[in-house]
């Protein structure tokens, strides 16, 4: 038995900064553009395990253990989701039924701005409340560029607009983990929530359109934004207070597109932006082939054949998230591996834990209940559906497993680094340095839970991650452990834009491979702007406006 040590140099400045060199070598490396993504991903997983065992005296073979568990759970569930969204999208383009679907949409509107709003915030809003994982940005990031955006453009906008969204993912995935390991009911944490994300909900919209089409762009079509921020963030509000947490991104992200699908008929913007690229130098946007115009309107038949794969999409991947269907096939269709010689050999120590807790190493291989496996029986059902052959889409399978093969690498590699810092107790070293701000805690543990998820890629991780160290630093400064629960979920989701997993799926989805590092440079300065914007509504929550937290019965 091992246990995590946090100030390894018993100095805390030393130790944060040691803690910080995988991260720092990662970003580095993917942001300089001149070594490739995947190439980045490993060279950043030997510098954790020299870090881990060298310096947090993890021994040697717990640290190689945890790495390879890393690998396979970075395959098994993310892995898995983008690798089938990319064979459903190619199914439908080969088929031409995509082409079709695109002119649908450009019959809702031919305006680019009011396509993002539609396409990157509300559709993704609702793939992200039904799957989450990784399943938005790759479905709307694959949905744009087939539209004829730029692939910085389809890439960096999904990344945005997935911001709001994302603490009731997966059918409120994030809520239950954060619940799970501070105690606190999962209904009073995503009520928190839902007094905090409302705002972002708002402004993301304006953001997203402005990050494309500059502030005289987006002014040009402010009350369809407007239309779409609200019609979102108000029945986030409610669901999330007044019903549960599980289904908010579901009913608002249905709210919002029928809203604006509606305004549009009766409003449309006086110019027409037709442009595909960044406002901004945007380079990619020649590498964009000219996307097919049609004369012909597609029948009604032809659109609903357009829409089909999707609505199959969204009605199996409803069906998988759920709690009744998990229920129902997890018995028999799950494969339980507790990785011998890791498996409750890590004990996690104060002040992270109240008490002494063994860290669980299981993989539990829940094979059909997977969301990439809920993709793909849809994917095959649509394949058939559009006159596929079985030959036909084993082949195009294969076809698909080569494109992804090097971003099954690098997301296998991010999350062998997520699960490696986790285990090793580097992560809650960072998370240590955060706690020390005293009256200015309330800010900098949002911006924790942003780190959080930066690091891990998953708001459910980084909630599960330092879910408990929000719980004892708020109660020993006196703050409410519900709004610093809920601050580190919603602080985490501006950090969503800028994980290395998120940007190798958004490249994945535009076939743009290795510009990650351009990606990254264009988030990141709007993660950090609004990750701290997020830290200064929780500070005025904590001291000025405390009649917005929440409170027990």
């Amino acid at each position: 038995m091992w246990n995590q040590v946090y100030n390894p140099f018993n100095n805390a400045v030393l130790s944060t900064l040691a803690a910080a060199v995988p991260v720092v070598i990662l970003l580095a490396l993917i942001a300089s553009n001149k070594v490739k993504v995947h190439l980045a991903a490993i060279i950043a997983l030997i510098a954790a395990n020299l870090v881990a065992i060298y310096i947090f005296t993890m021994p040697a073979d717990l640290s190689l253990r945890a790495s390879l568990l890393g690998v396979i759970t970075g395959f098994f569930p993310i892995g898995w989701i983008v690798l089938n969204v990319i064979f459903l999208y190619r199914l439908t383009v080969e088929k031409g039924v995509f082409e079709t679907l695109q002119n649908t949409i450009g019959g809702v509107t031919r305006d680019r701005r009011l396509q993002i709003l539609l396409i990157a915030f509300s559709f993704g809003a609702f793939f992200e409340g039904a799957s989450g994982f990784g399943t938005p940005v790759a479905v709307t990031a694959a949905i744009l560029i087939g539209l004829g955006f730029s692939p910085l453009a389809a890439s960096g906008l999904s990344l945005i607009a997935n911001t709001a969204p994302v603490a009731y993912g997966a059918l409120g995935t994030p809520i239950a983990g954060l619940s799970s390991v501070t105690g606190i009911d999962p209904f009073l944490l995503g009520a928190m929530v839902g007094r905090q994300l409302p705002f972002f909900s708002v402004i993301i919209p304006f953001w997203v359109v402005w990050a494309f089409a500059g502030y005289k762009g987006m002014k040009e079509v402010w009350p369809a934004i407007l239309v779409t921020g609200l019609s979102f963030a108000i029945p986030q509000f409610l669901i999330s207070n007044y019903v549960n947490p599980w289904i908010v991104d579901i009913g608002a992200s249905l709210i919002s597109m029928a809203c604006l699908i509606g305004f549009l008929r009766i409003w449309q913007p006086k110019v027409i932006w037709t442009s595909t690229a960044l406002r901004i130098r945007d380079d990619s946007a020649s590498q964009v082939p000219p996307v097919k115009q049609t004369k012909k309107e597609p029948t009604r038949a032809e659109v609903w054949a357009s829409l089909t794969p999707w609505i199959i999409v969204c009605a199996v991947l409803l069906v998988w998230g759920t709690d009744w269907f998990k229920g129902m096939v997890n018995p028999w269709a799950t494969w339980s591996y507790p990785v011998p010689g890791l498996n409750e050999q890590i004990m996690k120590v104060a002040p992270i834990a109240a008490t002494p807790t063994p860290e669980k190493a299981v993989f539990a291989f829940t094979w059909l209940s997977y969301t990439g496996s809920g993709m793909l029986i849809a994917a095959i059902i649509s394949g058939f559906l559009m006159g596929y052959t079985p030959g036909e889409l084993v082949r195009s399978y294969g076809r698909t497993l080569k494109l992804c093969s090097y971003s099954l690498i690098t997301i296998s590699a991010m999350l062998a680094i997520g699960t490696l810092t986790r285990l090793s107790g580097i992560d809650a070293t960072l998370g240590l340095a955060f706690a020390t701000t005293g009256v200015l805690y309330p800010f900098f543990g949002t911006l924790l839970g942003w780190l959080g998820v930066a690091l891990t890629g998953s708001d459910t991780a980084s909630n599960v991650l330092f879910g408990n160290l929000q719980k004892i630093t708020s109660e020993q400064l006196g703050l409410s452990p519900i709004l610093m629960g809920a601050a580190n979920s919603s602080g985490g989701v501006m950090g969503k834009m800028i994980d290395a997993q998120s940007i190798v799926v958004a490249s994945t989805a535009t076939n743009w491979y290795g510009h990650e590092g351009t990606i990254l440079r264009f988030v990141f300065k709007h993660s950090i702007v609004l990750a701290c914007l997020v830290g200064i509504l929780v500070m005025l929550q904590a001291y000025v406006f405390t009649w917005m937290i929440v409170t027990p019965p």
